[in-house]
């Protein structure tokens, strides 16, 4: 289905969820963390690759059957996707910086904290890996790291201005979380729909997603220390 037309370059935790229904909901088919869970035919071992290895990535194929993208895995390689599909759209979904640390501790921290160990070698263990990774390089699975407040929400804060910069300001809609339909659709090109913009992956929703219904997805302890 690539090549993209939508990227959105916020870090998950921006309301990415509801950003990908919304997306979904508008006509594109869209990528987003959870897929690594959902779809069987990600190559998630070619992600990490990509993550790796930034010049050999094979994007239509990574994406093959997607055409918009959005959460952690788009944000990471916002830049790479922008030189492979330079016509696509950017999106840099955005709250304050506050309010997103403190969804990602409650949710994608706290989550590290309770789930078991994977053994190397599995699917688990490379998924896992993988999105330790594409997560702030691995720092918000890192409590050395993350637990550094105010440095965590300075590269948030970083990230947003760099993509400011890198990206053409007439291919850049920056969208506030809780915004509605108006704006979106109008910088794609898209009619506004007659139901209320999508508002989806609470925290509890999101803790119960990969503590109850994926639980024998598991991190690995030493990647949260490492």
């Amino acid at each position: 289905m690539a090549p993209i037309k939508v990227i959105c370059a916020g870090f998950g935790r921006t309301g990415t969820e509801s950003l990908r229904y919304a997306l979904n909901m508008l006509g594109y088919t869209t990528h987003h963390m959870k897929c690594f869970f959902t779809d069987p035919n990600l190559d998630y071992n070619g992600f990490y690759h990509a993550y790796k290895h930034r010049d050999e990535a094979d994007w239509d194929k990574l994406l093959a059957d997607y055409d918009a993208v959005t959460d952690f895995s788009a944000a990471t390689f916002y830049y790479d996707l922008h030189k492979k599909y330079p016509d696509a759209k950017v999106i840099l979904n955005v709250r304050s910086a506050d309010s997103w640390y403190n969804s990602v501790k409650n949710t994608l921290f706290q989550t590290i904290t309770q789930l078991p160990e994977a053994k190397e070698g599995t699917q688990q263990f490379d998924i896992l890996r993988l999105c330790s990774m594409v997560c702030l390089d691995g720092k918000v699975f890192n409590p050395e790291y993350f637990l550094k407040e105010e440095e965590i929400k300075q590269l948030y804060r970083d990230h947003i201005e760099e993509v400011k910069r890198n990206i053409p300001k007439e291919q850049l809609l920056v969208f506030e979380l809780g915004e509605g339909w108006e704006r979106i659709c109008r910088f794609l090109g898209k009619n506004v729909p007659d139901v209320p913009y999508p508002k989806t992956n609470s925290v509890a929703e999101f803790i119960d997603f990969y503590l109850n219904e994926n639980r024998s997805v598991s991190v690995v302890p030493s990647l949260a220390k490492s």
